[in-house]
């Protein structure tokens, strides 16, 4: 077992990719930050992620190189696979993209929401998507036509989840106001609330042949709904928060659950009995879980720059040691840092690297970040907005970008809202950064600081 742990250790170490014959281990590395979601096809020969980075990874499982899709403009939340050779995605953005898979380029891009995209529901026929929005509506678009249908109102807070009943009548739908709601798909109108919770609701699967539908919340529930009756039939909490992932196998026995403590929980849902329950991520959360066909793994996102597909018989110890996140500023006490890198690890660690050959994440790397031109940085997709940007990053133009925020000093970029009040933090951080992003910039003729 030692000689197994230390083996996955290496390869994680020399960055290359391990595969496994017969249901093994498979780690999907290249993202450039956190995991959001995940999705397997059908026939369990690919996968999608979406990550913080802005990308969507698609995957052939037999461990051959990946493909990263580009297009949002922020992070990417959720990711699907829809009929016919296409994907779609979600995220921060405001918007879902349908893509054709193996021409890895976009279809349409469907807009209308305003706020992020949390989650995408396909129906059945694979006809309709549904797509969960924290501006408090379901958002129902025709990927045949690829064309909006209508927008479902009627929550009162975030949507953070829904599911098409087997036929495409119902769409179920999960909320933060704690409701969980049911429409009528055709008449585009609210049919009745199922379930009022006393806390936020974050996701939901449905067993129709069974007569159940499931939900986690926010205050770590995990329970089960009689259809017809709207009773409780079990209530599997086990008292960690919040649930961040639901994922019913395809023969709808088992139900996998991944929390914010980094916990999986395995269900029995023909018993409702506890199967499995471990500590599977060393540091953060479990935001995303999918099964492969066969009900024979499972493949998981969460902080770490990687998903992994891990059998779920392995033991603790196996799977603990693939969904390691590994050393993060973030992560790190504010105690054991010094004023200035406290600064960044708060600010910028999760979407910018330092070093010299660090991968770009949400944000490109900041090696050299002093003397450059804002939106130059080699092999990063930057927005339209910093095209031909005037602005040279130096002492004054971090500390005007901090002082003003990115939405007034670059506004259009893809950096989120961030500004630092105090002038002290703002210096100390320039002063770390000056020490840790290595030599200034080679500037081009006719630039000035």
């Amino acid at each position: 077992m030692r000689l197994l742990v230390l083996i996955f250790a290496l390869t994680f170490v020399l960055g290359t990719t391990p595969s496994w014959a017969n249901g093994g281990f498979l780690r999907l590395q290249g993202h450039g930050g956190p995991v959001k979601g995940v999705a397997v096809s059908a026939d369990g020969k690919r996968a999608l992620s979406a990550s913080f980075d802005y990308s969507v990874g698609l995957w052939r499982l037999d461990g051959t190189e990946p493909v990263f899709l580009q297009a949002h403009e922020a992070g990417v939340n959720a990711v699907a696979f829809a009929p016919d050779g296409r994907a779609l995605s979600a995220g921060d953005d405001f918007r879902m993209i349908l893509w054709d898979v193996d021409q890895a380029k976009p279809l349409k891009r469907f807009e209308g929401h305003r706020g992020k995209i949390l989650h995408i529901a396909l129906s059945p026929d694979g006809r309709f998507a549904a797509t969960s929005g924290w501006d408090g509506v379901v958002g129902l678009w025709d990927l045949d036509a690829q064309t909006h249908v209508a927008w479902l109102k009627g929550h009162r807070g975030n949507v953070n989840a829904s599911v098409f009943s087997r036929d495409g009548a119902q769409l179920f739908s999960a909320s933060s106001d704690g409701t969980v709601r049911i429409w009528d798909v055709e008449a585009r109108a609210l049919q009745r609330t199922m379930i009022k919770h006393g806390f936020g609701v974050n996701q939901l699967i449905l067993n129709e042949a069974a007569g159940w539908l499931a939900y986690g919340a926010v205050d770590g529930a995990v329970r089960a709904i009689d259809l017809v009756t709207d009773e409780e039939i079990a209530d599997l909490s086990a008292d960690r928060k919040p649930i961040l992932a639901l994922s019913l196998s395809a023969d709808g026995t088992k139900i996998a659950v991944g929390d914010g403590e980094g916990y999986v929980m395995i269900i029995d849902a023909e018993r409702w009995k506890i199967e499995r329950d471990f500590h599977a991520a060393v540091r953060g959360p479990i935001w995303t879980l999918a099964w492969t066909p066969d009900g024979k793994r499972l493949l998981s996102g969460g902080l770490s720059d990687a998903a992994t597909l891990w059998p779920v018989s392995a033991s603790e110890d196996e799977v603990a040691g693939l969904l390691s996140v590994g050393e993060r500023s973030f992560l790190r006490s504010p105690d054991e840092m010094s004023n200035g890198e406290r600064q960044f690890a708060r600010k910028c660690s999760i979407c910018h690297t330092l070093t010299e050959d660090g991968a770009n994440r949400a944000g490109p790397s900041l090696w050299g970040l002093f003397g450059r031109r804002a939106g130059t940085h080699p092999g990063y997709s930057y927005s339209d907005a910093l095209d031909g940007s005037e602005i040279i990053w130096s002492s004054e133009t971090i500390d005007r970008l901090f002082l003003d925020g990115p939405d007034h000093y670059t506004p259009g970029s893809k950096m989120p809202m961030q500004q630092i009040a105090k002038s002290s933090d703002r210096r100390d951080l320039i002063e770390f950064l000056a020490d840790n992003t290595g030599p200034p910039a080679r500037k081009t003729q006719g630039e000035q600081p």
